[in-house]
């Protein structure tokens, strides 16, 4: 698929894995893993972005955990309809973006969040835009987390071994990322292997 048509089956994306979709099933373990990963390097006042927030079940409970300063990105303006109905304290307290991720991370300063991360956003990134990976890196200041589907969850493999489908026209590219962030000078400090994820937490290396 060419870049622009992965990023429109995100854009206006309805139904299964849309942000409704997200919003009805709240916050899960991975919020809860996030949050402790967090709290463990952070204080609350840490400023935390979020890449791919959807309707921001993650964020909603670093909020409701004590995290102040919360930003996200999404491509789909839905999200923060969503948003803004489902967790209204949210969405007026923290900073939204909405724009695909290569579209707006150049306009990030170096260092500008003490954490970024990821859940199953980066994933679907087409290979074309790779390059934002290193522009993650040189955003994050202190904590970077990827929770990240990297190898089929399924016994049934597909035929390319680097990309699965979401209901047949959402690529997901497989992709270790530790070796991609351990090449941009980040250090790995912790895998957490789950049943579909694996939540891998990187810092700077200076």
């Amino acid at each position: 698929m060419e870049p622009n048509s992965v990023r429109n089956t995100w854009t206006d994306r309805a139904g299964e894995y849309s942000p409704a979709y997200y919003a009805h099933y709240g916050p899960n373990e991975t919020s809860t893993l996030i949050c402790d990963i967090l709290s463990e390097y952070l204080d609350h006042d840490a400023t935390v972005l979020e890449l791919g927030c959807g309707s921001g079940r993650h964020l909603k409970y670093l909020a409701n955990h004590g995290f102040e300063n919360l930003s996200g990105v999404d491509i789909n303006a839905e999200a923060f309809d969503t948003m803004q109905e489902t967790y209204p304290e949210l969405a007026g307290d923290g900073t939204f973006h909405c724009s695909p991720i290569e579209n707006i991370i150049d306009d990030f300063d170096d260092g500008q969040f003490d954490a970024v991360y990821s859940v199953e956003t980066l994933q679907h990134l087409h290979p074309d835009v790779e390059w934002v990976f290193e522009e993650v890196a040189r955003i994050t200041d202190s904590i970077l987390i990827t929770a990240e589907i990297e190898a089929p969850v399924h016994k049934s493999s597909p035929s390319d071994p680097d990309v699965n489908y979401v209901d047949d026209d959402t690529p997901l590219y497989y992709r270790d990322w530790g070796d991609i962030f351990t090449s941009l000078d980040l250090v790995e400090v912790d895998v957490v292997q789950g049943t579909r994820d694996t939540t891998r937490t990187f810092r700077p290396a200076n």
